[in-house]
């Protein structure tokens, strides 16, 4: 086994580089860190979480077989501000439930379509 410090990032395919740094800043708190001419990369909101957006709006959206990505919550009660954030960010609730009493969970797409889940557990 290769010992590593974990999952450390995702780069996402995206239209507008704008739009979707500010939706993530809005709804996840992310902070900007690196900028360039064809992409931004944030941190957070874990500790060493990194998001890269490239601008590639042709493959924007596109899954290529990763079905979604997710954040988990403090507590349980925060998923209604979190799906309140995601719409007024632009997102779209697409599904929304409990895996048990007291462990809810929302699958949310972003501007461009990627699916995130938000969960508690």
């Amino acid at each position: 086994m290769l010992p590593t410090r974990g999952l450390t990032h995702i780069s996402l395919a995206v239209r507008d580089l704008e739009r979707t740094l500010q939706f993530y800043v809005q709804v996840f708190g992310v902070r900007e860190y690196f900028r360039d001419d064809s992409s931004i990369q944030v941190l957070g909101p874990g500790p060493h979480d990194v998001i890269a957006f490239a601008h590639d709006p042709g493959n924007a959206g596109r899954t290529g077989g990763i079905q979604h990505f997710g954040f988990r919550l403090h507590r349980p009660a925060d998923i209604d501000v979190a799906i309140s954030e995601v719409e007024a960010a632009g997102g779209k609730v697409l599904r929304r439930g409990e895996f048990a009493p007291g462990f809810p969970y929302a699958y949310v797409a972003d501007p461009d379509g990627y699916e995130i889940e938000i969960w508690y557990e």
